[in-house]
């Protein structure tokens, strides 16, 4: 007779305990529950930022930028704290623009990606002097035309759909009909326009998907993304100074995951840098990160206001639920919904007793945060934690649903 085991998440090391409660760098969650004012709040860990960020730079060869994806949290303290760590800071719209300017990121470090960028964004990114990766003919001419009337040069990359899919990926955005991007068979006549308008071409970008991990899958994104831009750079105006190769490394959310190993996938940027300066001397690769950076930094932390059996099942009713945190909550109703890891915060030293569900107080059953889940025995006052917070969270939610209090957002 044999007999399966159930998956578990990876273990959520990156932060420690003491005397039964979540520390998050050094700090109890009862104590940040009383620096934040109340319940719900997210705390970002700066340290377990730090050290991801150190050990990428470990392992990434000369040679590879490493850039910001504010996208993944905008939060401006976060962006204060990102900027002066980082090569560069990538945004996708005016307002994020705006956050990375104001954490005094340098505008030759920042780029815009986005697809249907306003003629006011484009305005205020040409404005500002910022790095914009076109994605259609419209922008193209856009930007001529603002150039031409204002006198303010145009610094332009050209993002690329690419003829390819990263299958292993969360998410996919390039390969097939999308919206990302200039499709690359169409690469070439853009390329030519941007000449005969006299714009300043600096480079590429390609990013083929997201939330991956498996190494061997962004190795080959990574070596087929380059090939693309490399065949491409011959139509180009004048040799690009950057690639940008977008980025893809997932994190563990769900059981069964396990961390992505990037030390191969560094280990073979090594060999990209190579490849691109035998056709492009002096070219710099950038990896363009959000998630992996800052993802396992997060939590977000709400508190228990009733506990409630109903027909044979626990329901753990909290203060916060699927409109601070929408990723967790399977997004408006996933049809096949997986639990974040998720604990009591003040009983970590409490092995699970029970499987209950954790709700929180919205009038829907959309409103589910954890589902049937093994946790300590736990009641009103106890802390309730979802881990992998950091990124996609509070921003990627509807704050305004059903009209509750915004969550506090702390960086410590």
């Amino acid at each position: 007779m044999t007999t399966t085991q159930t998956p578990r998440h990876a273990p959520m090391d990156q932060f420690t305990s003491a005397g039964g409660e979540l520390l998050v760098n050094g700090i109890p969650v009862s104590r940040l529950a009383a620096m934040a004012g109340s319940t719900p709040f997210y705390a970002y860990d700066r340290s377990v930022v730090e050290r991801r960020l150190g050990e990428l730079r470990g392992l990434l060869p000369p040679g590879v930028q490493l850039h910001y994806a504010m996208k993944a949290n905008p939060m401006p303290a976060l962006a204060c704290f990102m900027a002066s760590r980082v090569d560069g800071m990538d945004v996708a719209s005016a307002g994020e623009l705006r956050i990375a300017l104001d954490a005094g990121v340098a505008p030759s470090r920042i780029s815009f990606a986005g697809p249907g960028k306003s003629e006011d964004a484009l305005r205020q990114a040409l404005a500002a002097g910022v790095l914009l990766n076109a994605e259609s003919g419209r922008e193209i001419d856009t930007l001529a035309r603002l150039s031409d009337e204002t006198g303010w040069p145009a610094r332009v990359a050209v993002r690329v759909n690419p003829d390819f899919e990263l299958r292993a990926a969360g998410m996919r955005m390039g390969g097939g009909a999308k919206p990302f991007g200039v499709d690359a068979e169409q690469v070439p006549a853009l390329l030519r326009r941007i000449s005969a308008l006299g714009l300043g071409f600096e480079g590429f970008h390609v990013y083929a998907g997201s939330q991956n991990l498996n190494a061997d899958s962004l190795i080959d994104m990574q070596r087929r993304s380059l090939s693309l831009l490399l065949r491409l750079a011959s139509d180009a105006p004048c040799a690009p100074r950057l690639l940008n190769l977008g980025g893809g490394f997932g994190i563990p959310y769900f059981p069964g995951e396990r961390r992505l190993d990037v030390a191969p996938v560094c280990a073979a940027l090594g060999g990209l840098v190579d490849e691109a300066r035998r056709g492009l001397p002096g070219v710099e690769l950038a990896l363009e990160l959000g998630r992996y950076l800052v993802g396992e930094a997060g939590v977000y932390v709400c508190r228990i206001i009733e506990r409630k059996p109903s027909r044979g099942h626990v329901f753990l009713v909290a203060d916060g639920g699927m409109h601070h945190h929408l990723a967790a909550s399977g997004n408006f109703g996933q049809v096949i919904r997986r639990n974040y890891p998720v604990a009591i915060a003040n009983r970590m030293d409490v092995p699970p007793g029970e499987a209950v569900s954790v709700v929180g107080p919205l009038c829907t059953p959309l409103d589910l945060l954890a589902d049937k889940v093994g946790l300590p025995a736990a009641g009103a006052g106890d802390f309730v934690v979802i881990f992998q917070s950091g990124a996609y969270g509070h921003s990627a939610s509807p704050l305004g649903f059903l009209g509750h209090p915004e969550p506090v957002q702390m960086l410590v």
